[in-house]
């Protein structure tokens, strides 16, 4: 099984910005989806893309985060605009029944 590793994450200011990117070793032929665990919270899909680029969202961030992979660098952004408090999560990607990594911390707050 191939490890994704994320980062990109940090404080941020209400209605920032952030780039959260997800890294392999080698290029995954899969499905990567983000996901998202907010403090005493279950976690949540966010957002995937697919090899051929297809897209799905969470309702609560169409709009204002778009996902993206760059297959030449292994590696699927998840682009973050208009950053709300409730967005305040450890992100995490991965692809079906892939292992789970450590995530990355996004904390959105005044």
């Amino acid at each position: 099984q191939v490890q994704l590793v994320e980062s990109g994450g940090d404080l941020v200011q209400p209605g920032g910005s952030l780039r959260l990117s997800c890294a392999a070793s080698v290029t995954i032929f899969r499905r990567i989806t983000w996901y998202r665990q907010p403090p005493g919270k279950q976690r949540e899909l966010v957002a995937s893309i697919g090899t051929d680029g297809s897209r799905n969202y969470a309702d609560s961030v169409k709009g204002r985060f778009t996902i993206s992979r760059d297959n030449a660098k292994n590696t699927v952004y998840l682009q973050m605009n208009n950053l709300e408090p409730d967005d305040t999560a450890v992100y995490y990607c991965n692809y079906a029944g892939g292992p789970w990594g450590q995530g990355t911390q996004v904390t959105v707050s005044s």
